[in-house]
């Protein structure tokens, strides 16, 4: 029982942060892990390692940013950059979410055809409607609980990794060779990695959802300031990204390494889409490991939609001065979820047209990574300032984190470029 209390006590200090990580390991993300692991085995397994402390240092600086000023990540910007900016960084990043919603809302149908059959529009049709619908239905706790829940759709592919036969020694000397003889090829699916788990949809999202937590607190605002208050907040915050990113790159390492063993071994090398991966994995590794992969796809889907229409609804409102927030009702504030439903739904009907799943992601990428070094560089300043986060500047150690994270993105986004 007191293992029991102390686990449900846990579970409720952990939220954003562990939503977050979790929307991280989306669709599109399960067909660059399972391509990165096709491709060269266990050659990329070494970036989700480095990635860690990296997106911990940069999400934990978003959190702090939205608790201690009770703003979000796009009002916060809007203090030290002209105004422009911030709406040219905004439509980009609302751009680059409709694109990543449509590929994710269509993996999500594909994924439920292999399972049922039927029509993969239709499925899609009816997925788009339930997460264009949930945020609208749901208060602010309600939907927090919902998308904790569906973070466990991710053990899927803890599971089917359990389910391969790990060749550790293999692993190792693959990491290894692919560090000295990796091509172009091998360094753009670095870039790739690095892309997927370090994104600007998820700054976004935490540090909403760390101020809207902060503005509903009810305690007084004396209260709320207080050293010891604040203290207490910023240790879960941290307790709840380390959870919520280490979490996101155990599952993304599970994934890569069930790749890996099941497609690169077998001579499988060209895996594009979360489909793709599903299907090959069947007749090596049983009907059941599909199943769970499927699955996956779909819980994971459905988890990470309603962030990146929320990240981006978030911060169109802030930018423009709205109301925002899950706890108001829709017609308190009309602007932000018109936003977050037009995002679900253009990215919905979008699967009714002629546009490549991949070649959406690839522009969403693209646009990703043009945004997301100004944005952490933004951050990193806001963050070491005292007069926006006063006595809750970043430590120096917290600096050198954000910091190595701003320099691996933007040798990233040049290696993309160049590429």
């Amino acid at each position: 029982m007191e293992i029991l209390h102390k686990t449900r006590k846990l579970g409720d200090r952990l939220g954003a942060g562990l939503i977050t990580g979790a929307a991280d390991d989306d669709p599109s993300g399960i067909a660059t892990y399972s391509q990165g692991g096709a491709q060269f085995g266990g050659g990329l397994l070494w970036t989700l390692v480095l990635t860690t402390p990296l997106m911990i240092g940069i999400q934990m600086v978003s959190a702090r940013l939205g608790w201690i000023t009770g703003k979000g990540l796009a009002a916060n910007i809007q203090q030290v950059m002209p105004r422009w900016v911030g709406i040219v960084l905004v439509a980009l990043l609302v751009f680059a979410n409709t694109l990543n919603i449509a590929a994710d809302i269509a993996a999500m149908g594909e994924a439920l055809q292999l399972i049922v059959g039927g029509g993969e529009h239709g499925h899609a049709l009816v997925f788009g409607v339930i997460c264009a619908v949930l945020p609208l239905w749901l208060n602010f706790d309600a939907m927090v609980r919902v998308l904790k829940w569906l973070t466990l759709a991710l053990f899927a592919y803890v599971a089917v990794a359990l389910m391969m036969q790990v060749d550790w020694h293999t692993v190792g000397v693959e990491s290894v060779s692919a560090l000295r003889t990796g091509g172009g090829d091998y360094w753009m699916m670095v870039v790739a990695v690095l892309g997927t788990t370090i994104s600007p949809y998820l700054f976004f999202w935490q540090a909403a959802q760390e101020a809207e937590m902060r503005q509903r607190n009810a305690d007084s605002e004396e209260v709320v300031n207080s050293p010891l208050f604040t203290r207490e907040h910023l240790f879960r915050i941290k307790l709840d990204t380390v959870i919520g990113m280490g979490f996101s790159n155990v599952i993304a390492f599970c994934i890569m390494l069930a790749a890996a063993m099941a497609f690169h071994q077998h001579g499988i090398t060209d895996i594009q889409t979360s489909r793709q991966a599903a299907l090959a994995l069947e007749p090596i590794a049983g009907h059941f490991a599909f199943l769970l992969f499927a699955l996956g796809v779909i819980g994971t889907g459905m988890l990470a939609v309603p962030v990146l229409a929320g990240s981006a609804a978030y911060a169109v409102a802030e930018v423009l001065n709205w109301k925002a927030g899950l706890d108001h009702h829709y017609t308190e504030a009309k602007g932000f979820y018109s936003v977050l439903v037009a995002a679900t739904v253009i990215g919905t009907l979008m699967d009714f047209t002629n546009l490549d799943p991949i070649r959406a992601l690839v522009w969403s990428a693209v646009v990703n990574g043009v945004i997301a070094v100004p944005i952490m560089v933004v951050m990193m300043l806001l963050g070491s300032n005292r007069a926006v986060l006063g006595d809750a500047v970043l430590t120096p150690r917290h600096r050198l984190l954000g910091w190595a994270a701003v320099g691996v993105m933007a040798v990233a986004v040049v290696a993309m470029v160049l590429g």
